[in-house]
């Protein structure tokens, strides 16, 4: 394997994580498909290519040996329900494992069940800009970011109300577990983990038996119907409504708290939100594509190929890199300039994924974000960055970019 090594278009040492977009421009003009010795992994930036590969069946999903050499010096003893869990869900399987396992969740994100949420989604994000609304400040991450998806899941799913804050705390370890960096803990967050996913399989399975003699109209009866129609096992039911639940939570939180940040350092785009309300369905798209939460989507490739003249053997770990996809020229014009009023094709960034794995939750998340914005720029009006408290981004992790804190005033 002949490949050039470029030590400052590595992607995975913190201080380059800061701004990442120069590598991202310097990745997809010098070394579009790069090896990187630090990650021992490839790294595809091209758009053109991105898709391509999200497409290609040579590139798997199953990323369950990742974990288990993660977590090498916990045991898979230690660990059984986690493990099952990463067995089932169907974001680690490909081809026809992964369509019928999909199958589960996919009428509970149907347009006309997502149009059957939106009242739930406007009342619940009323209900936290409420709190805030008097007080004139507030951290975006603590009273909104977090809140608001799992809460929306929850109600998704018909998590009764008095115990959704409990969804809240069992996601957390699974959101460190997403995020942790070096000097983590890894057996203590592994067992937390595990913990987590135990009290997760528990609960939601008592929901299940319930839903069995009692279907209601949300998502939960719905996979239930499914798993019927389907054969699918109890595990992999449970595996994929707690994957519904930890994914609405990490990702969206953090791409709410990225969007409004994008948003809220350009006062000018803001200024063009008031002025005309029916951008805001663009400026959502735009939010989503400046900064994707989660920068790189991981593919294991299943057999040796070639791409561009370089060998990619057969286990490798390619990172397929959205976030310099969603900047490429060839695609978007001023592709590092920020653009509510982006008319050359919005919805082609890849921040979802695309083909059979893109993100099954997308549109769900859209209306989110949406629904804040909007509740947020009326009930506002001065909303700006609290220049008392500067914004505090996570740990440099080049596989999910979020905050900490983001601190706003109005």
């Amino acid at each position: 394997m002949t490949v050039s090594q470029k030590a400052p278009l590595d992607l995975v040492r913190p201080e380059k994580l800061i701004d990442p977009a120069p590598l991202y421009r310097e990745l997809r003009d010098q070394d579009p498909v790069h090896w990187s010795d630090l990650a021992q992994a490839w790294f595809i930036s091209r758009y053109e290519d991105v898709v391509a590969c999200f497409r290609d069946p040579r590139l798997s999903n199953n990323r369950l040996q990742l974990y288990e050499y993660q977590f090498r010096d916990v045991g898979p003893e230690a660990i059984p329900a986690f493990r099952q869990f990463l067995q089932g869900q169907m974001s680690m399987k490909d081809g026809a494992e992964h369509f019928r396992a999909r199958r589960l969740a996919n009428q509970g994100f149907t347009p006309q069940a997502l149009e059957a949420m939106l009242p739930a989604v406007r009342r619940i994000t009323a209900e936290l800009v409420d709190r805030v609304q008097p007080l004139g400040r507030m951290d975006v991450v603590k009273e909104l970011s977090c809140q608001l998806p799992p809460l929306v899941i929850s109600e998704m799913l018909g998590i009764p109300a008095p115990d959704r804050e409990r969804f809240i705390t069992w996601a957390q370890p699974f959101v460190d577990l997403s995020n942790f960096s070096p000097g983590t803990d890894l057996k203590a967050l592994a067992l937390r983990v595990e913990e987590a996913t135990r009290a997760l399989s528990g609960y939601l399975g008592s929901i299940i038996e319930e839903r069995r003699h009692a279907p209601g109209p949300d998502m939960l009866s719905r996979m239930i119907l499914a798993q019927q129609e389907t054969g699918a096992s109890q595990e992999v039911l449970l595996a994929n409504a707690i994957l519904l639940l930890f994914a609405g939570h990490t990702t969206a939180t953090d791409q709410i708290s990225n969007g409004l940040h994008d948003l809220l350092k350009h006062p000018d785009q803001v200024r063009l939100l008031q002025e005309d309300p029916n951008l805001v369905k663009s400026a959502v798209e735009e939010m989503l594509r400046f900064n994707p939460s989660v920068p790189f989507i991981l593919r294991l490739a299943a057999e040796t190929f070639e791409l561009h003249g370089r060998t990619i053997p057969q286990g490798s770990m390619v990172f397929l890199c959205v976030a310099a996809a969603n900047r490429d020229p060839s695609v978007f014009s001023e592709p590092d300039r920020f653009d509510v009023t982006r008319s050359d094709g919005p919805q082609k960034h890849l921040t979802f994924g695309f083909g059979p794995h893109n993100c099954l939750g997308a549109n769900m998340a859209r209306r989110e974000i949406q629904t804040l914005l909007e509740q947020l720029l009326q009930r506002m009006p001065g909303l700006r960055l609290d220049e008392e408290q500067p914004p505090r981004p996570k740990a440099p992790n080049f596989l999910f970019r979020g905050f900490d804190s983001l601190h706003v005033r109005w």
